[in-house]
């Protein structure tokens, strides 16, 4: 434990800094873009239609959100806390204010080098590697991270955490909680992506809401306190606060690095539902993806970690002396347990059973994400079919469900940050060299908007090479204009 977490810490304290940099350069690149375009986001929800091989944008939104709002939303923001005190929240809050640009960046780069594979529009981060900064040797490596993490090691986090609330509202032994999510899971993953996208579909906005009220009655029952939380939070993040205000180093680490894990952002993980998408111009489902980052970071985010200071339901690790700085939980470990004790102190007998009951919807809809590993597969195949390879990435993940929720929470974590880490400095840097592309595509989106006209994309316009998925169907649509235009002319003069 204590290698996995220098290793883990080594990874994520200067990506902390560098993932904050990089959201602020976005958000001048793109002149705040995240703000700019909300109203086009609500619009392109109503309006984007789903197309054979492709996915509607609410499809995309549902289906990238059933990955965001994960046990990060819950237990994550627990962890943050407990290690960088209620500043972490803070940070929490401008990481997805200003990051939300950097899943712009990445959507945007994923639908313009998506390609048409076995009859599915796939795409995602070693597509754009490829494709866009011509290193595929480059997106072998990522592909390869990503098809490892997503398909053996990042399940195993989500089971055991609701392994762990499970223990705590039931008392059910981690074993028969992993065997059950093992089960429901293999169900929907040898059902293939069409069970996949109507699952989330299906399950995110309800599993969101139900959590969200939940969150809102907790907040009015104890509204006196919000100010005096919400001071707490800030002071603590600032510096300023008298019991938390040395941890602002902690605050930031771990604010940034659990912002990034409960959204995704920079990780490259909505790239892939972004690539299936249908829309008539990049920019479109770039705004999507930004959107995905507020609900997730600043709405369900939020609640929980408010949720968490209201009712005191926490504990903060003091780095230096060893012990706690505060502990108003004693015994209870950082993660779900935290915040099924805030809903048990204002809902008597209601907060253990909720909070398993949402850890499990939250946690499996995030394991069947698993269109994230398959599509890396695909990529590393070249785009060809192995049932073998296939069956095995299918073992995996079921595998390391079961294994997962019995392993200790700590070392499970600490696992999983390195993975998620090496991921995102990855990913972040490739993003990071193609920003001419993305310049280009939001200046374009822009000037069309300011038309007033429907944007549409064309790569050759714009001097962009590598989006054959583009080109082929703008040919497409060509040869149909002059079918049509030819069947429409009078074949006689009178």
């Amino acid at each position: 434990m204590e290698l996995l977490s220098t290793i883990s810490n080594w990874v994520w304290t200067p990506m902390a800094y560098f993932a904050l940099g990089l959201g602020l350069f976005f958000t001048w690149l793109t002149r705040g873009v995240q703000f700019r375009r909300l109203p086009d986001m609500i619009k392109q929800l109503r309006t984007g239609k789903a197309e054979e091989g492709g996915l509607s944008s609410f499809q995309t939104l549902a289906l990238t959100l059933s990955s965001r709002v994960g046990v990060g939303s819950v237990a994550g923001v627990a962890t943050a806390i407990a290690a960088g005190g209620p500043g972490a929240l803070f940070w929490m809050a401008v990481t997805g204010l200003l990051c939300s640009t950097a899943a712009y960046a990445e959507a945007v780069l994923a639908q313009t080098y998506k390609r048409r594979v076995r009859g599915e529009d796939r795409g995602g981060m070693p597509y754009y590697v490829k494709y866009g900064l011509k290193a595929p040797w480059l997106a072998v490596i990522l592909a390869t991270l990503a098809l490892v993490g997503y398909g053996f090691v990042f399940p195993g986090i989500q089971a055991n955490n609701i392994a762990s609330s499970a223990q705590l509202a039931f008392g059910l032994d981690p074993w028969i909680t992993g065997a059950a999510i093992t089960a429901l899971l293999a169900v929907v993953i040898l059902g293939g992506t069409k069970r996949i996208v109507n699952v989330a579909q299906a399950v995110v906005p309800f599993m969101a809401i139900g959590y969200m009220l939940t969150a809102v009655v907790i907040i009015v029952v104890d509204i006196e306190d919000v100010p005096a939380a919400l001071w707490t939070i800030v002071a603590s993040g600032m510096g300023i606060d008298a019991v938390f205000g040395g941890l602002i180093g902690y605050a930031v680490a771990w604010g940034v690095r659990r912002a990034i894990f409960a959204s995704a952002t920079g990780l490259g993980e909505g790239t892939f539902a972004a690539a299936a998408a249908r829309a008539s111009h990049p920019g479109k489902q770039g705004i999507i993806q930004a959107f995905s980052i507020y609900i997730d970071v600043l709405l369900v985010c939020m609640a929980t970690g408010l949720m968490i200071i209201l009712t005191n339901s926490y504990h903060v690790i003091d780095h230096i002396r060893g012990g706690f700085l505060v502990d108003h939980v004693p015994g209870s470990v950082a993660g779900p347990n935290f915040v099924q004790n805030a809903i048990e102190v204002t809902l008597p007998g209601w907060g253990p059973t909720f909070v398993a009951v949402a850890v499990f919807m939250f946690a499996f809809t995030s394991q069947i994400f698993f269109y994230v590993a398959t599509t890396n597969l695909v990529f590393l195949l070249g785009e060809k079919s192995n049932r073998w390879l296939e069956g095995l990435l299918k073992v995996g993940a079921l595998t390391i469900s079961f294994v997962g929720a019995m392993i200790s929470a700590d070392m499970m974590w600490a696992i999983g940050d390195i993975g998620y880490g090496l991921i995102a400095w990855v990913n972040l840097c490739s993003v990071m060299l193609l920003i001419p592309v993305v310049r280009k595509i939001v200046r374009d989106y822009d000037r069309q908007r300011a038309l007033g006209v429907d944007p549409t994309f064309d790569p050759q316009e714009l001097g962009i090479t590598g989006a054959d998925w583009w080109e082929e169907r703008i040919q497409e649509e060509r040869v149909k204009k002059g079918q049509g235009e030819r069947v429409a002319s009078p074949t006689t003069e009178h």
